[in-house]
């Protein structure tokens, strides 16, 4: 059986953590791994995980909870714990108030690729998909802007990062080697996915769309309140991979389009 290992970071979200917590616990798929990196919050956090997690070992799910509190240096180092201790088949990353939309996206994942009938050399470097934003509630606003193309490569986030980084789901053997690039404070999870699908290329491994909607997440986050400082990170990311002329153009490109808009 594929098996995935869902990263959740948290610290002090109390306000949205349960709402994670719930959508994980109630995935019809057995094969969970779910690592639970926390910060050391001083909130109710570890008590609503603490629940969590009996909760889930009084289930019949059979799913793996293990939760880790102390505190880090930042997000990506948080991810990056969450990688190195990661056991699945494929890793994603599900922060405090992101959530699968259905109980059984991952059943449906595996079924629509056809993975537990693969050779696992031959399993896909990136399994992806569609992401719906929702609000502080969890409730549905509007599909994300960016959408994933049916042929996706490491060339496609030219055009900005099209699957965000709870829709991406990365073959753990590979992610591994690659961990995220902690120098970065905002877009390290765009560098990180650019990387694995530059590897996928490398080692001739495809990377697969699910064809529905993965994940729900809410786009309040530590980009959103540093957008300027984001933007210019990002352009940063973006001119490592495709250039600095290139990236510029497409930029200004960005622009034009968004006053068309």
């Amino acid at each position: 059986m594929i098996r995935f290992t869902i990263v959740t970071i948290t610290y002090n979200a109390q306000n949205v953590v349960e709402r994670t917590l719930q959508s994980v616990l109630n995935q019809t798929y057995e094969g969970v791994e779910h690592l639970i990196i926390d910060g050391a919050s001083t909130d109710q956090t570890l008590a609503l995980v603490e629940q969590y997690k009996q909760q889930s070992d009084q289930s019949d799910n059979h799913h793996k909870v293990i939760v880790q509190s102390e505190p880090d240096e930042g997000i990506y180092y948080a991810m990056n714990k969450g990688l190195t201790q990661a056991a699945g088949d494929y890793i994603c990353y599900m922060n405090a108030g992101d959530a699968f939309p259905t109980a059984d996206t991952l059943e449906q994942i595996v079924h629509r690729l056809q993975l537990n009938s693969r050779p696992s050399a031959e399993l896909p470097a990136v399994l992806y998909g569609n992401t719906n934003v929702v609000d502080g509630e969890g409730r549905f606003m509007h599909p994300r802007r960016l959408q994933p193309p049916t042929q996706l490569t490491w060339r496609s986030f030219r055009q900005g990062m099209l699957v965000c980084h709870q829709a991406f789901y990365a073959r753990t053997d590979i992610a591994k080697n690659l961990p995220f690039d902690t120098r970065y404070r905002f877009s390290a999870d765009v560098d990180w996915c650019i990387r694995i699908m530059r590897e996928a290329d490398r080692m001739g491994l495809t990377l697969e769309d699910a064809g529905i909607v993965v994940a729900n997440y809410m786009e309040e986050g530590a980009t959103t309140r540093n957008h300027r400082a984001s933007l210019l990170e990002r352009f940063r990311v973006m001119a490592t991979h495709y250039g600095l002329v290139q990236t510029a153009l497409l930029h200004c490109w960005f622009v034009v389009r968004a006053a068309i808009k």
